[in-house]
């Protein structure tokens, strides 16, 4: 892990003294909006119509933000729309690269090597870290957003006029409800359990673990009462929790020590992991290899040896009863 500074590659982990041990996330850079006509977005300029062919999405099967972006390019079917690389599991110097590799889909745009590159880009003196997902415009060579929570609105209604297919996973009557659970959601589950695993000091982790749990009872409790989060459809607040979901027993309970309770101890949560896993095609965008590669070999803060351990086998595709207990 790294970041630019001037435009220049530093490795660099992240800085926890000044704060108590605990861990804070940079917000995202890049925060342009495409829309069917180009509009200005909720943030950033205008310019960016929703054009077949037009953008590339740079995305990892082994970080959770980027899995999001992965999976709504499924659901909407934007797979000859949008076209996309894939970059290596593996961490370290250099930060996020495209080294050869099963899965790997290298950069067709720049030949980069590194995923700083792509950014150096968009903005020769970038300041900041380097993250994944991005999504470039290939007209305007740069960078469009960094901000996955973004990218997804993006995919869920910028293309419909161009040939995505249907669905609305925003839908308007839900906002409002579908907001509120992103924020908890995102706070102490999807970042917590990297508040949790990154912190330095005892009163740090602890201060993540408890609303961490506190929240995944909440919605374990949640779903005995409804198929999905906001009623008997999927929305987008479903597919933000499900990508910490299926990586939580397989790495956040032994490497982030979240390890009250496991995702297969809820009943209703892991029927509900299984169900979105077997829909359409979110099945094809999950690697456990690439996930259990990258946390235990590429944090070696954590995990000095980089040994991966061998299990937990989970079987994400056996029958989940969902759909026929709640139609």
């Amino acid at each position: 892990m790294g970041l630019l500074i001037d435009g220049v590659w530093h490795d660099r982990w992240y800085e926890t003294a000044a704060t108590g041990g605990r861990f804070r996330r940079d917000a995202a850079r890049f925060r342009n909006w495409i829309t069917p006509d180009g509009a200005p977005g909720p943030s950033g300029e205008g310019g960016f119509a929703a054009e077949p062919g037009r953008y590339h999405l740079y995305a990892a099967y082994f970080c959770p933000w980027a899995h999001r972006t992965l999976i709504f390019r499924e659901l909407k079917g934007l797979g000859d729309i949008v076209s996309l690389s894939i970059v290596h599991w593996l961490m370290r110097e250099n930060g996020i690269t495209f080294r050869e590799g099963d899965g790997v889909i290298p950069d067709p745009i720049h030949g980069a090597k590194y995923l700083y590159e792509i950014y150096q880009a968009a903005a020769p003196t970038y300041a900041g870290r380097v993250t994944i997902p991005v999504l470039w415009d290939k007209k305007k060579g740069t960078i469009v957003s960094n901000e996955s929570s973004e990218i997804i609105r993006m995919f869920n209604s910028a293309f419909d006029g161009v040939g995505a297919a249907a669905g609305d996973y925003y839908p308007e009557p839900l906002r409002d409800e579908i907001d509120a659970l992103n924020q908890r959601i995102y706070d102490t589950v999807n970042n917590g359990v990297y508040k949790a695993g990154f912190a330095t000091t005892q009163e740090a982790y602890e201060e993540a673990v408890g609303p961490l749990f506190e929240t995944l009872d909440f919605l374990d409790a949640r779903l005995e009462k409804q198929r999905y989060l906001c009623g008997d459809s999927i929305t987008e607040a479903d597919i933000r929790l499900l990508t910490t979901l299926l990586r939580f027993d397989i790495v956040y309970v032994g490497h982030f020590k979240c390890n009250v309770r496991r995702i297969a101890d809820y009943p209703n949560l892991f029927a509900f992991v299984r169900d979105l896993y077997q829909t359409g095609r979110i099945d094809s965008t999950f690697r456990p290899d690439h996930i259990k590669r990258h946390y235990y070999m590429s944090h070696l803060t954590i995990n000095p040896t980089g040994i991966v351990p061998t299990g937990p086998e989970i079987d994400f595709s056996a029958p989940h009863g969902r759909g026929n207990r709640f139609g």
